[in-house]
């Protein structure tokens, strides 16, 4: 119980990894798999190079049985239930196991990394967080086997991110014992061979939606009706249609959780929905570089493999120093959650209530590696094409495919700028009440401000003191411009979206920058810092471009809301925050991870 209690108090809240310190030691990493895990990954691995790889050019032809005949398989290894409680049929096994399989079964193609987020996610876990018992007896094993597949119908024509003002009504029938549907819901994945679809309506004129569970038989449709395959820039045979509802009769029975409780599950859905999105990008990531390091080994010009020119070497080093850092702290965060859901199993909560108050606790995190992930494997994938040169343009070659699949992760699970906006007003509702300490931080930047700086140099000799210095300051300034940008607009704030997008902006990147160096310290403690370069290279090198950032997008959110001499204190004070004492030569830091990469002719981190 000791343990337990101390573990409690050591585990950060969502959102104080702003202003806690975080130890090495503290932090999960890939390294740290279990030989389950490794096992799992390894299996997922191979389902995906057996099953999927060969299958790519039929999946490209929107050839949506191909899809739908890879979940099965995949329900019939278990990979579909990795989350699900035993009792369900499942293999109840904890968050950071369903992130990994996440991550490895997703990175081939989008199309079947958005079948199976959508069946697994959004598609499942409502039932199983927010059904009774009857229900989650009922429905919960056909989908843990992949016998049903679930679909989630949420967005509508008029509602998009504004989620509860859509228009699907539900009316409870004369005799009392049914709804009755009728409505439209649009982008719909899964729709062309799902069995159960979660269903969002408005009960009347209540204030907020409700969910329900609809059964679909084609035999039998009850007024459900589809619109043709949506002709998509990407996942090509990912099944998304428009669903009509047309008087379908739903049982009473069917309510999902309490009547107006819809808005708050399709919330916490998403939740769930941003994080795994994240891992979907990370294998995907792998991929794009592997198949690039092996292309700019074997292609030659002016009798030299393009590996050893130094602006490939710089694309190569910058791709693998973003998916190193995003496993980093995708699995940071996801450890930080299964221990949370775990300490309130044995605090007393149902398995349901500890899981949704457990991704709810991080739902910072969750939104901000959405963003970074989403965002990391666009740009993977843009410089894969541009590595491919002509040749990455033509569909051919894989990179046509991964840059177009990876264009719809910066927009479902709420599109970038919103999750952006949420992870700061999150932050903002945290620390009003109490649960993160904004304020006795951002006073005392406030005070720094307004004193003589010191002089005094840390010591810089040990791994990474300067570069954790670095975090403490990087983190001083969202507090800087975030404190200032409070105090001025108040509760009016949210309505200054620029400002907001560029907070965020520095709160990703301290999260990210800090879960690399983290990684890096905590394995070149263990496996000593000369069998770790590439990767400590890889942390420093993602610092670097993180100031960068974080010193851009401070100036633009001060010079919005600051004047005078207000304006040039917080300017000098961004000055004094994002100064290196010991500039990184980032040109030989590429060039370490670059080596690496194309002797291994692979990603080998």
């Amino acid at each position: 119980m000791e343990k337990n209690e101390n573990k409690k108090d050591d585990l950060l809240r969502g959102g104080q990894f702003l202003v806690k310190e975080t130890k090495a030691e503290d932090v999960f990493t890939p390294e740290d798999f279990s030989e389950e895990q490794k096992m799992m990954r390894d299996s997922v691995k191979d389902f995906v190079d057996r099953e999927v790889v060969p299958k790519k050019e039929e999946i490209e032809k929107k050839n949506y049985a191909v899809t739908e005949e890879i979940l099965k398989k995949a329900g019939e290894l278990g990979f579909l239930s990795v989350a699900i409680p035993e009792e369900y049929d499942g293999l109840g096994m904890g968050f950071v196991s369903t992130m990994l399989v996440c991550d490895y079964i997703s990175g081939a193609t989008g199309s079947i990394a958005t079948a199976f987020g959508a069946h697994t996610g959004i598609g499942t876990l409502p039932i199983l967080l927010y059904g009774n018992e009857e229900q989650r007896k009922k429905y919960i094993p056909k989908l843990a086997t992949g016998e049903w597949f679930g679909a989630y119908c949420l967005t509508e024509p008029g509602a998009g991110s504004d989620a509860n003002s859509g228009k699907t009504k539900a009316e409870l029938t004369e005799d009392g014992k049914n709804y009755k549907i009728n409505g439209q819901k649009m982008w719909i994945s899964n729709a062309g061979f799902a069995d159960i679809f979660i269903v969002f309506a408005r009960i009347e004129d209540d204030k907020y939606i409700s969910g329900f569970i609809v059964e679909y038989d084609k035999e039998n449709p009850n007024g459900i009706s589809f619109g043709e395959e949506e002709k998509k820039l990407g996942i090509h045979a990912s099944s998304t249609r428009q669903v009509f509802f047309n008087d379908t009769l739903v049982p009473k029975e069917n309510l999902l959780s309490e009547r107006g409780n819809g808005f708050k599950i399709a919330m916490n859905a998403l939740n769930f929905g941003r994080v795994k999105l994240a891992a979907a990008c990370l294998d995907a990531q792998r991929r794009v570089i592997d198949h690039s390091v092996k292309y700019a080994n074997d292609r030659v010009q002016f009798d030299t493999p393009i590996a050893k020119f130094g602006a490939i070497k710089m694309k190569l080093a910058e791709m693998a120093t973003s998916a190193y850092v995003g496993e980093a702290a995708s699995y940071r965060a996801a450890k930080d959650i299964e221990d949370r859901i775990n300490i309130r199993k044995e605090s007393g909560n149902s398995a349901s209530e500890a899981e949704l108050k457990g991704i709810e606790e991080y739902a910072i995190e969750c939104s901000i590696l959405k963003v970074a992930c989403s965002e990391d494997i666009q740009n993977c994938s843009d410089e894969g094409i541009q590595i491919f040169g002509g040749m990455g343009f033509s569909a051919d070659t894989p990179m046509e495919a991964a840059w177009r699949d990876a264009r719809i992760s910066r927009i479902y699970e709420g599109t970038n700028e919103i999750n952006r906006m949420l992870a700061v007003g999150m932050l903002i509702k945290k620390a009003m009440k109490g649960h993160v300490d904004l304020l006795g931080p951002a006073q005392a930047v406030a005070k720094e401000l307004t004193s003589i700086p010191s002089f005094d140099k840390p010591d810089y000799n040990q791994l990474f003191a300067e570069e954790k210095e670095m975090l403490k300051k990087l983190k001083k300034v969202f507090l800087m411009v975030a404190g200032s940008a409070i105090q001025k607009f108040g509760q009016e704030l949210e309505e200054h979206q620029q400002l907001l997008l560029a907070s965020a902006d520095i709160l990703i990147e301290v999260y990210m920058a800090e879960s690399g160096i983290l990684r890096a310290e905590k394995n070149a403690k263990r496996f000593g810092e000369d069998a770790q370069k590439e990767q400590i290279a890889m942390a420093k090198l993602y610092l670097y471009q993180a100031v960068d950032t974080i010193n851009h997008k401070a100036k633009e959110g001060i010079v919005s809301f600051a004047e005078g001499d207000e304006q040039r204190m917080l300017l000098m004070g961004l000055k004094r925050f994002t100064k290196y004492e010991n500039m990184p030569n980032v040109v030989a830091l590429r060039n370490t991870i670059a080596e690496k990469l194309t002797e291994e002719n692979d990603y080998c981190f």
